[in-house]
């Protein structure tokens, strides 16, 4: 299966369409519920933290959290870009919570959560984009959960060295940074964001001895060939573990679905995928970022 190229796409933009009224079959999800799901949410909401399953109107919230998992996004809920893909609200955020990294390790504590995933709005306003936050958070979890490991869902930091190394000094486990999209897509989808910038995130992540992470969408006019592209850029860097997901409107005012794309398509990429070299490719119509997150680690 492939995608057809467009007379937009061709244009380097992603149609105006209307927002679909039905899905297809494979991408129904079940409704959040049970103990699990009740514990972690009551977890989140007692000690006032943020997810991205809530912010980004993730599909696999009710799974993840009925096996007592969460994506804590740490720095607020409100992102200084203006991403046209993204459920998360663009503004003028809050000033940074000091005491933030106590309360997310203590509701990891709490959740008795095996490996930990965070991530976080974009803080441009901010000197060094909030790394200074990050880094507090992964201290304050290793210090009250030294069994816990951790994955850190990080945004760009404008590829500046010097907000990256304040990650690389805490040694997460894992290092994600999402590429989101193809190169002729970027500017639509991402809209501050840059490509190549993105894309030396990840290698001055993986020069410095980190194990990388990155994930992309589909159904927003790519072809084939450039998501197989963009594959051999991820390997360029140097990237370790890829997830490619199917992108899903979060509302009529974001960007257009282009494309519902089968289930046999996704296993078609990672096998392409894990062929170029990634060590572990998840890839469906639901995965997001941080689904299976804890199987990275192998």
């Amino acid at each position: 299966m492939t995608n057809s190229t467009t007379n937009s796409q061709q244009e380097g933009t992603v149609a105006e369409t209307q927002w679909p009224s039905r899905k297809p079959s494979w991408l129904r999800v079940k409704l959040p519920s049970g103990a699990n799901y009740l514990q972690v949410r009551s977890a989140v909401d007692n000690h006032r933290l943020h997810t991205i399953c809530q912010s980004g109107n993730c599909p696999n919230m009710g799974e993840c959290w009925g096996a007592g998992t969460a994506t804590f996004m740490i720095l607020g809920n409100i992102c200084t870009r203006s991403c046209g893909f993204c459920a998360v609200k663009t503004g003028r955020p809050l000033p940074a919570d000091l005491n933030e990294p106590e309360r997310v390790a203590d509701a990891v504590k709490l959740m008795h959560v095996k490996h930990c995933v965070l991530t976080s709005v974009d803080r441009d306003d901010l000197p060094d984009g909030g790394a200074g936050i990050w880094a507090e958070t992964v201290k304050a979890i290793r210090r009250k959960c030294p069994g816990t490991t951790m994955e850190t869902l990080i945004p760009d930091f404008k590829a500046d060295w010097d907000c990256i190394s304040k990650i690389v000094g805490v040694h997460p486990e894992i290092v994600s940074h999402n590429l989101e999209t193809v190169r002729r897509l970027t500017k639509q989808v991402r809209v501050q964001a840059k490509y190549d910038q993105s894309l030396k995130t990840l290698t001055l992540l993986k020069e410095a001895g980190m194990r990388t992470k990155s994930g992309v969408m589909l159904g927003l006019g790519e072809t084939r060939e450039e998501v197989l592209q963009t594959m051999d850029d991820l390997r360029k860097a140097g990237c370790d573990i890829l997830t490619i997901g199917q992108y899903l409107q979060p509302s009529p005012e974001h960007l257009p679905v282009q494309e519902f794309l089968h289930p046999d398509y996704f296993a078609e990429l990672k096998t392409a995928a894990l062929e170029k070299g990634f060590r572990y490719v998840e890839s469906g119509p639901l995965v997001r970022s941080s689904y299976h997150a804890e199987k990275h680690l192998i």
